[in-house]
């Protein structure tokens, strides 16, 4: 999720944790540092694009690393604050806090490694988009009503978190319903529904991308919750599974191919370049992630540092998509820049 969101999370568990034990302010404070800590991650540069995705979320929203730096970063806090005999309860809020975090991003389709070092799976769920108003802005309210130190604010900084973990259950309810009709709209097309995925549009959980794999082609359609029984229309693209066959020995292949749990397509350009972009994050044929990984290697050859390209989207017009789409209208996403 977004850095705000997990500011927000590690403060409400700040308040919750500690209570009356100290200033609301000072638990929102630790709590808020804590749980923005895992993305400090993004500072690091690996030399490579690509690189830099597939390791971000590794080691810093492992669980087992964040358990081992909860406690040694626990008792300096408490020192700083002059509460060493309330150690444990620091603890709780700086281990919650911290942990929290990864299992959130786990909800997102990006990929988080949370069970490093024993395995480098990236996992993601894909049932919340990385930024959803209804998930962030209740618990934002209830840490901000907290700081004014009242119960009625204790109590709003509890709804906010209750209110989160309802909300992260009912995304998981949504998503296997989309993913349940999409299978059965997939079936009647006559389509493969062996690898598929469904994740929110962006801002809420009542639109959603659905992304099937077959044969040759990505096939991508939207389903909102508000179409009903609406059978889903899927739009097919060149997947590049010959490019992908000749070139999958290259490692910038490997690694995106396994990153992205296959959901990739490769293209070449008129200069002889190859460019593969990640389908889970954006939408044909504005995609997050889209990397020119240079001309196919010959054996032996060191790959080149890959660039990431850069696109323009019309942002006016997707809004306005999204704001007709979420209502039920079956209407063609932009695909234009």
């Amino acid at each position: 999720m977004d850095s705000l969101t997990q500011i927000a999370l590690g403060a409400s568990i700040g308040v919750a944790v500690m209570g009356r034990r100290t200033a609301a302010w000072k638990a929102a404070l630790w709590g808020g540092v804590a749980g923005l800590l895992p993305d400090l991650d993004v500072l690091l540069d690996h030399g490579d694009p690509i690189l830099n995705m597939v390791l971000h979320r590794a080691e810093t929203h492992a669980l087992f690393w964040l358990a081992l730096a909860s406690w040694p970063l626990a008792w300096c806090v408490s020192r700083i604050q002059g509460q060493s005999h309330d150690l444990r309860r620091w603890w709780a809020v700086i281990a919650l806090a911290l942990m929290t975090h990864p299992i959130l991003d786990w909800f997102t389709i990006y990929g988080t490694q949370l069970f490093l070092p024993f395995t480098d799976e990236a996992l993601g769920l894909g049932s919340l988009f990385i930024i959803d108003p209804l998930y962030s802005l209740p618990l934002m309210a209830g840490v901000v009503w907290a700081l004014r130190g009242s119960l009625v604010g204790w109590r709003a900084n509890s709804f906010g978190l209750v209110w989160s973990c309802m909300y992260i259950a009912w995304s998981v309810v949504a998503q296997q319903h989309v993913l349940q009709h999409a299978h059965t709209s997939l079936r009647a097309a006559g389509l493969s529904t062996e690898q598929v995925f469904a994740t929110p549009a962006p801002f809420s959980t009542a639109l959603w991308r659905v992304v099937a794999v077959d044969g040759d082609h990505l096939h991508e359609g939207f389903y909102a919750l508000l179409d009903g029984g609406r059978p889903m229309r899927f739009d097919a693209f060149e997947r590049g599974t010959a490019l992908l066959l000749q070139n999958a020995g290259h490692p910038q292949v490997q690694r995106l191919q396994r990153f992205a749990d296959g959901f990739v397509s490769l293209r070449q350009d008129v200069n002889g370049d190859l460019w593969i972009s990640d389908w889970r994050m954006g939408q044909y044929p504005n995609f997050f992630f889209t990397f020119n990984i240079g001309k196919p290697l010959a054996a032996g050859q060191t790959p080149p540092v890959a660039t990431q390209e850069r696109r323009s989207m019309a942002v006016g017009a997707g809004l306005a998509w999204l704001g007709t789409r979420v209502l039920g209208t079956d209407i063609d996403p932009p695909r234009g820049p």
